[in-house]
């Protein structure tokens, strides 16, 4: 059975397998405090439609309460332990089933099971917060074996602590014109995608969201990273399929599994 990945843009993907629905960090508004949604149309209503949802730390593109409030009650969402505590809006969505989870574990949906893994982040609620909750990766175990990175540094033991998996998606780009610590740009995404060595990969998290009045400063680095990961991955990690997604598009991978 293949898996089946659509990217909604941002972080937002649905990974389907095994019969189950799995959204990675919700997030469907067209304006996001000083970001405005610049390309595709933000996702249709199906894209709602999950019987899991993946938070992977608390920035408020990852984390968004209204986009969270759109899943329908009953819908299973596991986030960083302490997420509640910090994020009031989180406590007033009573219809979704909320999970903490911390880096080792592992939780069953269906018949998939999500393992739990660590990032390098800084994943504060506020950029003046307190560090109170982890920084999540994902991997989805299925048919396939799916890691979503969420957002996240380099960092050496990460593929010891991912293990083997089929398909990756890597953050590649931002929101804006620069790039500090704890993330991956394209040339960064392609060193984790040599040490990974999936089968396939899918970059992310760029290309969607930029702030009100920078449009000329850096633009490349907006419209530039997916298509500098694919050359790159070529280079560095020339046995991976590299799938570039537009908006709302959907690829189906055969697993070996």
């Amino acid at each position: 059975m293949p898996v089946e990945i659509t990217w909604w843009g941002h972080a937002t993907c649905t990974v389907e397998d095994s019969g189950v629905r799995v959204l990675t960090d919700p997030l469907f508004a067209r304006r996001l405090a000083h970001l405005r949604r610049r390309r595709g149309a933000p996702p249709p209503p199906e894209a709602a439609v999950a019987d899991l949802g993946l938070v992977s730390h608390l920035h408020a593109d990852h984390l968004h309460v209204p986009s969270l409030a759109r899943l329908a009650p009953g819908t299973r969402l596991l986030v960083p332990r302490g997420a509640p505590g910090q994020v009031p809006g989180l406590r007033r969505l009573g219809g979704l089933r909320v999970t903490e989870v911390v880096p080792g574990d592992r939780v069953q949906v269906g018949d998939l099971v999500v393992r739990v893994v660590s990032a390098r982040h800084d994943g504060r609620r506020l950029p003046v917060g307190p560090h109170r909750s982890p920084v999540l990766g994902f991997v989805v175990e299925g048919e396939a074996r799916t890691y979503f990175a969420g957002d996240t540094g380099l960092f050496p033991s990460m593929a010891e602590e991912v293990g083997p998996v089929d398909v990756a998606l890597l953050p590649v780009g931002g929101w804006g014109p620069f790039l500090g610590e704890g993330h991956l740009d394209a040339g960064r995404a392609a060193q984790a995608l040599a040490g990974l060595m999936p089968r396939s990969a899918v970059p992310v998290h760029y290309g969607t969201y930029w702030p009100f009045g920078m449009d000329a400063v850096r633009p490349h680095e907006f419209h530039a990273p997916g298509q500098e990961f694919v050359r790159l991955a070529a280079e560095r990690a020339p046995g991976v399929a590299v799938h570039l997604l537009a908006h709302g598009e959907s690829i189906r991978l055969e697993t070996a599994r």
